[in-house]
């Protein structure tokens, strides 16, 4: 688990899964770039507190849906701290909506800022892990890509592609040192759920609602384990085993 020199971006690290990861990270010796998109005073806290670790931290705001944005947040990392090593695909937008509220719009949303961010920031660092034979690429996906979860259609689809964009990523990078894997949780304690009256600790076998901190447990692990790669890691407290 020793990440020590190791430079990692973590996208939506202002608050909740995210957060969690970044401050892991920093605790297993990496330096963290701490992206936002609306949540600056958040975002700012958390690389204080990734500081205070003793590593090294930047905070860049960018709607990672779009790419010039995206263009500007990796040269902004690898200017202050180096090339990207590990990337966490955590940003997400989760609004809960019935089937008869869904619109194109409401669907592209998701699409944009769950899959499409996730496409677009693998291909900006990919060069760089390839020239130097090591990365890895770690999707924060859902168990709504696999039971359609508690958010609704739009949210499951755009968490699935995740998967979709893993396993190609993994099974063309693997022999180039570079691994890709993603972490599929259910019913963690954040705001996004908090808010969803269906999401109910007692749908989950384990009887509670699962903690950020143990998402984050789970990266840092594929982090550093250079043999684990297109895998779906479920942290769901035994809603869907596999």
């Amino acid at each position: 688990m020793n990440l020590t020199g190791r430079i990692s971006l973590v996208t939506g690290a202002g608050r909740g899964i995210g957060r969690a990861i970044a401050l892991a990270l920093a605790e297993a010796g990496a330096d963290v770039a701490v992206n936002f998109h609306t949540h600056g005073a958040e975002a700012e806290q958390v690389a204080s507190a990734i500081r205070a670790r003793g590593r090294r931290s930047i905070v860049v705001q960018a709607d990672v849906s779009e790419l010039p944005a995206v263009q500007k947040l990796v040269a902004a990392v690898e200017g202050a701290l180096g090339p990207i090593d590990v990337l966490v695909n955590n940003s997400a937008v989760g609004r809960a909506h019935s089937v008869e509220e869904l619109t194109p719009e409401i669907f592209d949303e998701a699409i944009a800022v769950n899959l499409r961010s996730a496409f677009l920031l693998s291909q900006a660092v990919l060069p760089g892990m390839r020239a130097r034979k090591w990365g890895r690429l770690i999707y924060v996906s859902s168990i709504a890509a696999q039971i359609g979860g508690v958010i609704g259609p739009h949210y499951a689809a755009s968490k699935a592609g995740m998967l979709g964009l893993m396993h190609g990523y993994a099974s063309r990078l693997a022999r180039e040192g570079i691994t890709a894997n993603a972490i599929c949780p259910a019913l963690i304690e954040t705001e996004m759920i908090r808010d969803n009256p269906r999401a109910r600790p007692e749908a989950l076998p384990v009887g509670r609602l699962g903690r950020p901190e143990e998402v984050a447990e789970v990266a840092v692990m594929l982090a550093a384990n250079s043999f684990i790669t297109g895998q779906s890691i479920q942290v769901n407290g035994g809603l869907y085993p596999t």
